[in-house]
């Protein structure tokens, strides 16, 4: 994800830091030293609340990240893969492929609230030893506000309504019982829409009322409103989809040699392109080595283009998603939303035969089905 940086991994799955994290920090700590602490552990100096309000806030940061961290921990055990775990300013997100079933989601999305439960818990014990049995009431109150915040981001995450964990729950029960992901997942995307909305109109009034917590709350809100817009369209583009193969969708290739300069690439391959936004490499042996866009072609300098080879300025295989034409499309869109943000390419007998794009998958979801050319007519586009 850009604008991270990794901190580690757990379970194999890379735990991600968004640039925005230590913003969650600062504002934790102001609220924790200017209020909090100061009621519920008076006598001390301004300094050591401004010490421990730290330490409580990046308790906090840890707390999320490990709800994220079970959230792919589950994952990892029910064999579906997670690309990473990443702590941002609103929270945290897991970015996993789809589960295969609904007591797999239901699993998966539970996990995380149970974990700060848990974590809440043993703050909450840890609170009532420090304070009562050592008496040293600030660490006690550090402690029990961090057991009061799990606690409370437990609940906040039950809510039913996607993203929020609760919403993958809701997800689960109505795909169980129905025996339809998409249509579960519209509805679980719908109240999340309600839910985010509710949110904004909430904390703006908060916010009026001037209590600074809720611009926060708007924000998360918004949050949660974007993310359920997003997961609406992408269960109403699956449902569209659902039976097509990657054949029916793609478009066919044309591709370039990877040993061309810039400068011959632009002059003899972009005009055969077109409109095709992304152009895949080969090889002297026709084999598939890696892809150029366009625009970032365009966009070097006239000086280099002459002296500098396409291969040496192309995205690697990695970025790119592979598909072969049989491909249930959907499986194969689940994996692009876990890579790099490269394009489709589809091969047929290792040569590249189509590519699909997000204009392609809009076009051929909103048409006819029957009209789809059958898979074995993409075999003339071999180059």
């Amino acid at each position: 994800m850009n604008g991270s940086v990794s901190i580690g991994r757990i379970g194999g799955v890379p735990l991600r830091l968004r640039w925005s994290a230590p913003l969650l920090v600062i504002v934790l700590s102001i609220g924790l030293g200017s209020g909090t602490l100061p009621a519920w552990a008076p006598g001390h100096s301004g300094t050591a609340y401004r010490i421990w309000a730290i330490a409580g806030a990046l308790l906090l940061t840890a707390s999320l990240l490990a709800h994220e961290a079970a959230h792919a921990l589950a994952a990892h055990h029910a064999k579906i893969d997670v690309k990473d775990v990443t702590i941002f300013a609103l929270g945290g997100v897991t970015r996993m492929a789809l589960p295969a079933s609904a007591r797999s989601q239901g699993r998966i999305a539970a996990a995380g609230p149970a974990t700060s439960l848990l974590l809440g818990g043993i703050c909450l014990g840890g609170a009532a030893l420090t304070r009562d049995a050592l008496h040293w009431p600030l660490p006690g109150a550090v402690l029990a506000w961090g057991g009061f915040a799990n606690i409370l981001l437990a609940a906040f995450n039950l809510l039913p309504a996607a993203p929020l964990d609760g919403g993958r729950v809701l997800q689960a029960v109505i795909w169980r019982i129905r025996g339809d992901r998409e249509g579960a997942a519209r509805v679980s995307g719908r109240c999340g829409q309600v839910a985010g909305a509710l949110m904004i109109a909430v904390g703006w009034l908060e916010f009026l009322a001037r209590a600074g917590s809720g611009l926060w709350l708007a924000l998360i809100g918004a949050f949660v409103t974007v993310a359920a817009t997003a997961e609406v369209r992408r269960a109403e583009l699956f449902q569209r989809l659902r039976g097509m193969s990657v054949a029916d969708v793609m478009r066919p290739a044309v591709t370039g040699q990877d040993w061309q300069s810039v400068e011959r690439f632009l002059a003899e391959t972009a005009p055969r392109a077109g409109d095709q936004p992304v152009v895949p490499l080969t090889d002297l042996d026709g084999r598939l080595t890696g892809c150029v866009t366009m625009p970032g072609l365009r966009a070097m300098p006239a000086s280099r283009r002459a002296v500098t080879r396409v291969r040496d300025v192309a995205a690697p295989l990695d970025r790119c998603v592979i598909a072969r034409p049989d491909e249930p499309v959907t499986e194969v869109l689940n994996r692009a939303g876990l890579s790099s943000g490269g394009p489709v390419l589809v091969l047929d007998h290792e040569h590249v035969v189509g590519i699909i794009t997000a204009a392609d998958l809009v076009l051929r979801s909103g048409s006819d089905r029957r009209t789809s050319p059958p898979p074995a007519r993409h075999a003339d586009h071999r180059r």
